[in-house]
């Protein structure tokens, strides 16, 4: 009888040590990464922008993925991004201390004052994008990237890096966009072999040598600035022996044209010794002399114009100054990005213009004719919400897209970007101003395009630009037609969908669940993750995350925190992610119309009543009519 009343004992006394031991295992990850966050700060000089980096926090993360830490950006409670760009860091980079954050993915530190030899990234064998950009390291770049097979994106322009590029960064497997442009750095540029290589920009070096073939159809811009480039897409390289060959020519034409003037010479001064009338007659004839220079000198312009082959700006507006192609290509240019369409620019022109130029490659789903059709329906769109199409460029090759610039930026740099200090997030009115701005542009564009099932077909915070008084622009709306189809599959909002993930098809409602995402996005802070991924993949992250919100239990912790202050105003933040949640059903027969959205959302104030915030905010309301059903919830996280 003892034996038998002690199993029982045994049993219970090891659940609670299981339990006690789990318990201590989460607390110890968790003051693990804000002792290896701390630890890495404590490495920099010039940290008061991590001021909010708190010692006494159990962790960076809460258990919603949310954080107060500048910078940090969780997932799944875990750190998942250090974004430090532009907070004036410097010292030395602990990467032992960053190598102890077991999800980090992705680390930019872009724009501050690091110098010295390239930090040991490859401690952080797991990353998947790196951005070092506009710095002050230098030295060589060790080749020692072996292993790192998640990287894909390599951001080292800006900074004084000497010596060749390492074949171990070439012959990453998953890389997409490499940077190194404004270094100096030389040699030979080494094969790429990456399938879905999108860039490699080395331009403003020293490299020389031919262009790797498998680079040949990249963008020209590129590679500008080496002195020693050449092969397409710059001018064919010119062998040894046809470098000798015609030097031998030029010499011979040379010694033949000094033979024929030596003798042309002789005749002339003879005939002007037994004809001195003809000398006068000579020099009358040179009073038609001056339009003949000018002629002359306008000669060699005439011909680079018929001879470069850049065509001309088709304007699409009438209430745009108008300028020519040459004068973008010889304005003060400042790199905005580098997407996943292609490279976009900010050219100031003469008289104070600016413009933003955006270099499409993937664009050859038209031929010339309808393309310019096409264009010209985009750019008689007008409405307040919408960023115009200014003109545009016509080459197989390439396209360029032109339109206004918007000082603001767009509105996924306010909702994710660092801030500095004291500087204030947006607040409820704020969001609830650009949401219905969004909305109201949306429509517009269903209005005006009904030929096409996604008048939008990109819609994303990205995609949203601000002016100065925060009224939304939408941007790269109405492109589906033109680019190419594989590439739109890959990269386009719209193409990651549930619908087109599960059946590949897309509907008049696919922009809705766009704008679905977009509503969550804004109210709950938190970045869609899987616009980062490649071809299908409906995103279950973050509508996922706020239906288990919702079906486990309410709590303020889905609104992003710098709209937590808004107390008079959460029966109507509610609303909206109610809202959100009916627009990104993956049902598409459950889910919401454009019509019905936007009649929701017209709705909304800036604030409620404590009546109405009480009858609309309970847990019973809120659930059963939430976006998705027990049986729905479980189907989006299997699938």
């Amino acid at each position: 009888m003892t034996m038998d009343r002690e199993k029982p004992r045994r049993l219970v006394v090891t659940v609670l040590a299981a339990l006690v031991l789990a318990a201590h295992s989460v607390v110890t990850c968790s003051a693990g990464e804000t002792q290896s966050l701390i630890k890495f700060k404590d490495s920099l000089s010039n940290a008061t922008a991590l001021s909010s980096w708190n010692v006494s926090a159990d962790s960076p993360c809460t258990s919603a993925g949310t954080t107060n830490w500048a910078g940090v950006v969780c997932l799944n409670s875990k750190v998942w991004q250090l974004r430090l760009d532009g907070m004036g860091l410097g010292g030395h980079l602990d990467m032992d201390s960053l190598a102890e954050l077991p999800a980090l993915r992705i680390l930019s530190i872009k724009g501050n004052s690091f110098d010295g030899p390239m930090p040991d990234v490859k401690k952080l064998a797991e990353l998947k994008s790196v951005t070092m950009s506009s710095n002050r390291f230098s030295g060589e770049i060790p080749d020692d990237f072996e292993g790192m097979r998640a990287l894909k994106m390599v951001y080292l322009d800006g900074n004084m890096f000497t010596g060749p590029m390492p074949m171990s960064l070439a012959n990453l497997p998953r890389l997409v966009n490499l940077n190194l442009s404004g270094n100096r750095m030389g040699g030979k540029i080494p094969d790429f072999r990456q399938m879905e290589l999108q860039m490699v920009n080395v331009a403003y070096n020293q490299f020389e040598g031919k262009i790797p073939p498998e680079l040949s159809n990249m963008n020209a811009s590129y590679f500008a600035g080496n002195k020693g480039l050449c092969g397409k897409p710059l001018p064919p390289c010119k062998s040894s022996k046809k470098i000798l060959f015609i030097a031998i020519g030029v010499g011979v034409v040379l010694v033949a044209l000094l033979i024929v003037g030596a003798v042309l010479y002789g005749k002339k001064s003879n005939v002007l010794k037994a004809h001195p009338m003809k000398a006068q007659r000579g020099f009358g004839a040179y009073d038609a002399g001056p339009r003949d220079a000018q002629m002359n000198n306008q000669q060699p312009q005439m011909k680079k114009r018929g001879g470069d082959h850049l065509g001309k700006l088709v304007f699409v507006r009438s209430d745009q100054g108008r300028f020519e192609l040459q004068d973008l290509l010889r304005a003060s240019a400042e790199v905005l990005g580098s997407g996943s369409f292609g490279s976009s620019y900010k050219a100031a022109l003469l008289g104070g213009l600016a413009v933003v130029v955006r270099r499409f490659r993937q664009m050859n789903n038209l031929g010339k004719e309808r393309f310019y059709e096409h264009m010209r329906r985009l750019g008689n769109l007008s409405h307040p919400n919408l960023l115009p199409l200014v003109a545009f460029f016509y080459r197989k090759e390439e396209k360029l897209l032109i339109s206004d610039f918007v000082e603001n930026g767009s509105l996924a740099s306010h909702l994710h970007a660092n801030r500095s200090a004291g500087q204030p997030g947006l607040d409820w009115p704020t969001r609830l101003k650009i949401i219905k701005g969004v909305a109201k542009g949306l429509e517009y564009l269903y209005k005006e395009l009904p030929g096409l099932s996604l008048p939008h077909g990109h819609l994303k915070s990205s995609n949203v630009l601000l002016d100065r008084n925060f009224t939304p622009l939408l941007m790269d709306y109405g492109l589906v037609p033109v680019i190419n189809k594989d590439h739109a599959q890959q990269f386009m909002v719209a193409f990651k969908s549930p619908e087109f993930n599960h059946s590949d098809r897309t509907t008049k409602k696919t922009d809705v669940w766009s704008l679905g995402i977009l509503i969550l996005e804004i109210i709950t802070g938190k970045f869609p993750a899987n616009y980062l991924k490649q071809g299908k993949g409906a995103n279950a992250d973050l509508a996922t995350w706020v239906n288990s919100v919702v079906r486990e239990e309410w709590t303020g912790e889905v609104f992003d925190k710098d709209m937590r202050e808004t107390k008079s105003g959460e029966g109507e933040m509610l609303k909206l992610l109610k809202i959100g949640m009916c627009c990104c059903e993956w049902n598409v027969e459950r889910r919401w119309s454009l019509r019905e959205a936007m009649e929701r959302i017209e709705e909304l104030r800036e604030r409620d009543s404590d009546e109405e915030y009480s009858s609309y905010a309970s847990e019973g309301d809120l659930y059963s009519s939430r976006a998705m059903t027990e049986d729905d919830f479980a189907f989006s996280v299997t699938n």
